[in-house]
């Protein structure tokens, strides 16, 4: 390789919104700030919530209830 043509490769730190902070490698100069990292994303944390939208969650129910009891009662019958 090459000598001299690579960038600095510079510990920084990580500050998310939330107030958790880790120390990253990058080519970046100053500090990174995001807005959620892996200790506040509800993905990582289990705390997600279903938003329903316009009720599409109940539509959908309502569209599918008649085939999931008729299923039912086909597997209890058996």
């Amino acid at each position: 390789m090459k000598a001299g043509i690579h960038p600095a490769y510079n510990e920084v730190n990580v500050v998310c919104a939330c107030g958790h902070t880790f120390r990253t490698r990058t080519t970046n100069k100053t500090d990174i700030r995001v807005e959620i990292c892996s200790n506040c994303h509800p993905f990582f944390t289990g705390k997600q919530k279903l938003i329903d939208t316009a009720g599409r969650v109940d539509k959908f129910e309502r569209k599918y209830k008649t085939q999931r009891a008729e299923k039912a009662a086909s597997l209890a019958s058996k």
